[in-house]
């Protein structure tokens, strides 16, 4: 099916039938185009008759999403500049409706917004972190294969629900499209030989915390989140990417001397706090009751000392209940020289110990 609608897309653009060499990973592509000897066709847009097949085929795709858009109507345009787009995508479909949100719009966040969030945002992303930051110099720009599927399901909605009429030949373009979303990750289009990478044999997702239109990220507790059939993986722990290490053998001597703080959180996050004090042993500093959180506590502690003096860490509980009706706990830097917990949660919000021990309560 995907070297039947690749060999269309080459058709349609009038090219010849290409090669195709299948890898099992998109890092794979970058060996196999070593070992073909293959590089990227020069290409500018400006110069759109001596396009190659890459470049003749993207102007076909573009072309035919701005046809595409064209038929939708210049109304949905008009409500995406009028309405601020962030809160119809955090807010339910049924108060959408209710607001009058027209259904071109609705089908932006509920449609490609939450399925781009997802596929392209999340899993294009993770998968990108196994390239080179080089790799288009050796194959070009990809294309994304089940990746792309929230530009094609959104216009595919439109088809389906008979919100919009499209040409024949933007159609049958939509078709190969879907075709290949179906069966097939990221491709390269390298002149007449195609390099196609498999999709990933395991991919563990959860829905994204007050996602309205089910959106979800790569997560797992204890395995890759996303894994190809030739080992190569990557680790995931809610929806942001970490070493091996932090999935499977977090320690307080590693994550003191992790300098990427995003990275120390999900380590502790994946311990657990209360493991992570006891093992680092770090100095409290000192501990309250939480003003803005009733019935939570405060504690600020020395930060390790791989992590320098500058800081301190604030050890405070959410205000809001996650998923499963628990609070979870989370660690702030906070500056060295402050020595009172409440002086130091005061701080993160920009208000003096006074200020924040007034608060009726945070968020």
């Amino acid at each position: 099916m995907a070297e039947a609608a690749v060999t269309e897309l080459y058709r349609l653009v009038g090219a010849p039938e290409p090669e195709f060499v299948w890898v099992p990973s998109p890092s794979a592509a970058l060996h196999a185009a070593a070992e073909l000897g293959l590089e990227p066709d020069p290409w500018s847009p400006r110069a759109a008759d001596r396009l190659p097949p890459s470049g003749r085929i993207a102007a076909l795709l573009s072309t035919s999403r701005y046809r595409m858009d064209e038929r939708i109507g210049p109304g949905r345009e008009l409500w995406r500049a009028q309405l601020h787009m962030g809160q119809i995508r955090f807010q339910s479909t049924e108060v959408s409706v209710r607001s009058g949100v027209p259904i071109e719009v609705m089908l932006d966040a509920t449609v490609r917004d939450s399925l781009r969030t997802t596929l392209f945002d999340g899993v294009a992303t993770a998968i990108r972190t196994l390239l080179p930051y080089n790799a288009r110099d050796t194959l070009g720009v990809p294309w994304y294969g089940q990746q792309e599927a929230h530009r094609i399901g959104y216009y595919d909605a439109f088809r389906r629900s008979g919100l919009a009429v499209f040409r024949g030949d933007d159609l049958a373009l939509l078709d190969v499209q879907s075709a290949l979303a179906r069966s097939t990750g990221w491709w390269w289009a390298v002149g007449q030989v195609c390099v196609m990478a498999e999709r990933p044999t395991a991919l563990h997702t959860e829905p994204t915390p007050n996602g309205r239109h089910h959106e979800r990220r790569l997560h797992h507790s204890d395995l890759p989140a996303l894994c190809f059939v030739d080992g190569t993986e990557v680790f995931v722990h809610h929806g942001t990417i970490v070493p091996e290490w932090v999935v499977l053998d977090p320690t307080a001597e590693r994550i003191g001397k992790e300098r990427n703080i995003e990275i120390r959180r999900c380590a502790i996050e994946r311990i657990g706090w209360d493991a992570y004090l006891e093992e680092a042993q770090l100095t409290l500093i000192g501990e309250a009751d939480d003003p803005g959180n009733p019935g939570s506590a405060l504690q600020l502690y020395d930060s390790p000392p791989e992590w320098g003096r500058s800081v301190r860490v604030l050890l405070a509980v959410n205000g809001s209940v996650e998923r499963d009706g628990r609070r979870r706990r989370y660690g702030l830097n906070v500056p060295h020289w402050i020595d009172n917990p409440v002086a130091a949660a005061a701080w993160t919000y920009g208000l003096s110990g006074a200020q924040y021990a007034q608060l009726i309560r945070r968020t």
